[in-house]
């Protein structure tokens, strides 16, 4: 069992940053593949990133390439999400999530424990 909990999420001006955090429980957690989505209004959850138990492999999504960084702690049992260059497109509440199978990674069906969520709100 693993438990994910969000932070960081706020307002922030079009061209900021942010950085998320998600705090993960369960003494499993370092062999589990960890990844962000989103979900903005009226849309449906999007693949954002995603970094392997190691943290030695990383991919995110086109939209976010090169202004978004995942990154893990494995000794602190967390994982996090740097965003910088901030647009107003990516308003949306982000999601924390932990994959047992390591595959699929893009995909949210391949995820097993998911957190709450943390909304971030960028405004032009």
């Amino acid at each position: 069992q693993v438990q994910l909990v969000e932070s960081g999420g706020g307002l922030v001006q079009a061209g900021g940053s942010l950085r998320l955090s998600c705090a993960a429980s369960g003494r499993t957690y370092r062999s589990y593949a960890m990844g962000w989505f989103r979900q903005a209004p009226g849309k449906e959850r999007e693949f954002v990133a995603w970094i392997s138990w190691s943290g030695d492999t990383t991919s995110s999504a086109d939209a976010v390439k090169g202004r978004f960084t995942i990154s893990r702690d494995n000794a602190k049992n967390t994982v996090h999400l740097q965003m910088a260059s901030l647009k107003p497109e990516d308003t949306a509440v982000y999601y924390c999530a932990a994959s047992r199978s390591g595959y699929m990674l893009n995909e949210a069906e391949s995820y097993d424990y998911w957190g709450q969520g943390t909304q971030v709100t960028v405004s032009s």
